[in-house]
């Protein structure tokens, strides 16, 4: 510490650190960090950055009626790196953080992935204003989007797509008496949707079928999705889908059995936000 600060009395004591990052402004310890992150590092065309929130579980503090912190990140899968993160008090102000977080990344080029709490048309436009594609999960938050986009890829797949303009592709995954199936689908087929041009850059419907068969056990499981990429690609359309589990497998599940995150009572004014911050200088660091 000596290198760049002055420090007479000796290393300062653990109060003295306490204060520091209770006091620090985690918006520009957020902002400083990514730029740390930009310096160092290229997020390459076609990568894939996912986008997802995680709750601290202990941060909040009863005394004050403080809830625990809510810290939404982008994780550059393919440099497996936080690029950079927004705190929000609860998990539903992620769709509020998101446009926030995405306006300090430069992600031109890259495929964004978000799941269906993000799957929003103000979202949707600024990660096209940004230079980038996306690949939003779909759920029952979009009205009847869901339901109609459902009910389309089960009238498609029971006619084979017949002259309809798509792509498919299969993987097929065994381990420990486990074996895992997955079918891509996607399709430019997107003219019968009615509210198309409300979501800008909307090029493509995605479907992912996940069967997996354990002795004489099958279960299936259908995902559906929303995107800017072309609809004659299913193995992009894969692997952006594929990849964006990367932020709970490679980032939250870390930060939580490595780093102990959900222990943490951490939780005086700013420190649990800084302290987040902290450990993803860390991870990255590692």
């Amino acid at each position: 510490m000596r290198t760049f600060l002055k420090l007479p009395n000796g290393i300062p004591s653990h109060d003295t650190f306490g204060r520091v990052f209770a006091a620090l402004d985690p918006e520009v310890f957020g902002r400083c960090f990514s730029s740390w992150i930009a310096a160092v590092s290229k997020v390459t065309k076609g990568s894939v950055v996912a986008i997802d929130g995680k709750t601290l579980r202990r941060s909040f503090d009863t005394g004050s009626e403080k809830a625990a912190i809510h810290m939404v990140s982008a994780w550059a899968d393919g440099n497996e790196l936080v690029l950079g993160q927004v705190k929000t008090e609860e998990k539903s102000n992620e769709i509020t953080a998101i446009p926030k977080l995405l306006s300090m990344l430069a992600l031109s080029g890259c495929i964004v992935t978000i799941d269906a709490m993000g799957c929003q048309k103000k979202i949707a436009a600024r990660i096209v204003d940004c230079g980038a594609d996306y690949v939003l999960s779909l759920k029952g938050n979009q009205g009847t989007m869901a339901a109609e986009v459902r009910e389309f890829f089960d009238w498609a797949v029971a006619s084979k797509f017949k002259d309809m303009e798509h792509d498919f592709m299969e993987t097929v995954e065994k381990d420990h008496g486990r074996l895992e199936i997955r079918r891509y689908w996607c399709t430019s087929d997107v003219g019968w949707f009615e509210d198309r041009d409300d979501w800008s850059g909307l090029l493509s419907f995605g479907m992912v079928e996940s069967e997996r068969r354990i002795g004489e056990e099958i279960t299936r499981e259908r995902r559906f999705y929303i995107s800017s990429l072309n609809g004659r690609n299913a193995k992009t359309f894969a692997h952006a889908v594929r990849s964006h589990w990367g932020i709970e497998n490679k980032l939250h599940w870390v930060l939580d059995v490595a780093f102990r995150e959900d222990e943490s009572r951490i939780r005086k004014d700013h420190s649990a936000a800084n302290f987040s911050t902290l450990r993803h200088i860390a991870l990255n660091l590692l």
